[in-house]
């Protein structure tokens, strides 16, 4: 039986607060298939980041049960889900997560040499070139501009082979016709990678370009489960 990239049952996630316990998501069912776009929208503070945390496995789930390509998450310990993260899933932020004292071939090499992988630095190097940016290899962060620094997080989630991306707001700080480019970036590299895509934006329309749309509001997917 094929597996789901993504199988989240019954989730609710509870934090505390100075005021008592918060509910943040409230019974949330998603099954998301393997190649597949899902776009995340919702008002602020719905739970839509919460979510993407925890198929992430950056946040436990208080209750439910999350699988992510055909694994559990439940019961992993910490390293276990920095390994299982490292290998199966990319992550790219509104804010680009860049370590600003390495340069953008060190950034992108990084999760690969924590994996032991001998040709680091070429693979990171092939991948920069994937998304044009062959020429600013030795640049720092602060030398490249919003829509190179989002270039170099990209090229860092696809390095380790990632089959489920995880975009959070990822045009967010970019103006909107890098903002453009760099989503038709996304979804090139995801079809060339066969990779599963979820994307949280605000923007409806960049929502209508993904396979089908999830609605969260109050903790709640309200829409959008079903192809």
């Amino acid at each position: 039986m094929a597996h789901h990239a993504v199988s989240l049952q019954h989730i609710t996630l509870t934090l505390p607060s100075r005021a008592g316990a918060v509910e943040i998501l409230r019974g949330v069912d998603l099954s998301v298939n393997t190649g597949e776009a899902i776009g995340i929208v919702g008002p602020s503070g719905s739970g839509k980041t919460s979510l993407l945390m925890l198929i992430a496995g950056l946040e436990r789930a208080t209750s439910g049960t999350i699988e992510v390509a055909g694994v559990s998450l439940i019961d992993k310990n910490e390293d276990a889900l920095a390994r299982f993260r490292r290998d199966t899933i990319g992550i790219i932020f509104q804010s680009f997560h860049l370590i600003p004292t390495m340069t953008a071939l060190e950034n992108v090499a990084i999760p690969l040499e924590f994996k032991g992988v001998s040709n680091a630095l070429q693979i990171a190097k092939d991948k920069l070139d994937r998304v044009g940016l062959g020429h600013r290899l030795t640049h720092y962060p602060g030398q490249l501009s919003g829509g190179e620094q989002q270039r170099v997080a990209i090229a860092r989630a696809l390095a380790s082979g990632a089959s489920l991306l995880l975009a959070d707001e990822p045009t967010g700080n970019l103006d909107q016709e890098t903002g453009d480019q760099i989503i038709n970036l996304l979804f090139e590299l995801k079809e060339q990678h066969a990779a599963s895509l979820l994307l949280i934006t605000h923007d409806r329309a960049l929502a209508r370009r993904c396979d089908r749309i999830a609605e969260v509001r109050d903790g709640r997917i309200i829409s959008g489960n079903h192809p």
